[in-house]
């Protein structure tokens, strides 16, 4: 489904108005920069999907109606699901075992979410994902570039963006500080990617 150029950036800015946000505070709840609401605004870039369904969520409307694709302003109730949030995962035992699972959350059920991870440390901070905050993950093997993604190695699970080249797997941070992690070919064997972050919550108060 395509985004209305011309519809969205109006909506957007209807829902902001409405709802006293600014780019400021609208960036600081999706996880997303000023800069980035501010080109969504004044139409200068698109969102992607996960944006949309973000943006959908904080509003309480309808994605199709912000996409400009439908009339029907106001979403349909939701229902929603319990989802386990892991933390260190236990090489060798199951995803959802109970030695991986430290607490649950409620999510829709539309959103195609099937578990929480919990970040740990600074390595992502300049996509607004902090200490503690609870990473919303889609289990699947496989991202496209450029995706965050919760990856599995030996028996730690990190987020970072996904990139691929020849074989080899490139993690990269969100801080300049520190340091990607290449995995080469040959020991693709020892990784295993866990699925695609579809959004984020945060812990700050």
């Amino acid at each position: 489904m395509k985004i209305d150029k011309e519809k969205f950036p109006l909506r957007l800015k209807e829902l902001m108005d409405d709802n006293n946000e600014n780019t400021y505070t609208l960036a600081e709840k999706l996880h997303l920069t000023p800069p980035t609401i501010s080109r969504y605004v004044t139409g200068q870039m698109s969102p992607k999907l996960t944006a949309i369904e973000s943006l959908a969520r904080q509003f309480n409307v309808n994605p199709s109606w912000l996409m400009g694709s439908s009339n029907e302003k106001h979403r349909t109730i939701p229902s929603f699901i319990k989802i386990p949030v892991l933390g260190r995962i236990a090489c060798g035992v199951p995803l959802y075992a109970v030695e991986n699972i430290i607490d649950y959350e409620f999510v829709e059920e539309n959103e195609g979410i099937d578990f929480g991870l919990i970040a740990r440390g600074d390595s992502m901070i300049n996509a607004r994902i902090f200490d503690g905050d609870i990473v919303f993950i889609r289990k699947q093997d496989d991202v496209d570039d450029g995706d965050i993604a919760a990856v599995l190695i030996e028996d730690e699970a990190t987020l970072k963006r996904v990139y691929k080249f020849n074989g080899d797997l490139l993690l990269r941070s969100e801080n300049p500080i520190r340091d990607d992690i290449r995995i080469t070919a040959k020991d693709r064997k020892n990784v295993r990617i866990l699925g695609k972050a579809i959004s984020f919550k945060s812990t700050l108060k």
